[in-house]
């Protein structure tokens, strides 16, 4: 059962944008993404208070994602990765990224800031760190 309403084409933008953000990182690193952004429609805390679709966490200006700029965001996602998609939208969840609403790349050969825009570091998978909100900011999510 999904966690988050969605039509096939907000799975498909949701798949494209987990390729864009973390193709490099295999499947793992994707489906991390992916969990971040369906946070980002669940939690009603923070930045997030009116996003409640996979296409509104997308677009989301200013803080949507830049991966929505990239060029592998553009052509159709794979059956692979639209399987991918569907995992995170049925609510499958992979630490680091499980109450994560953020995410960054530092540059190479340097750390996860412990903190970032005021919130906490969650872990680091490859080149990515994940950030979660106290769980008292936002309760949907944890």
């Amino acid at each position: 059962m999904a966690i988050i309403k969605y039509t096939d084409s907000e799975r498909d933008l949701l798949a494209r944008l987990m390729r864009a953000e973390a193709v490099g990182e295999g499947d793992l690193g994707m489906l991390m993404v992916g969990n971040v952004a369906v946070n980002r429609g669940i939690a009603d805390c923070l930045t997030f208070r009116d996003i409640r679709t996979i296409s509104q966490v997308i677009y989301q200006t200013p803080g949507g994602f830049s991966g929505k700029d990239s060029p592998l965001f553009f052509s159709a996602p794979t059956s692979s990765e639209r399987n991918l998609a569907n995992l995170v939208l049925e609510g499958k969840y992979f630490h680091p990224a499980t109450h994560a609403l953020w995410f960054y790349s530092p540059k190479t050969g340097e750390n996860c800031s412990p903190t970032w825009w005021e919130q906490r570091l969650s872990g680091r998978y490859k080149s990515h760190c994940f950030y979660i909100p106290d769980p008292s900011v936002c309760k949907q999510i944890r």
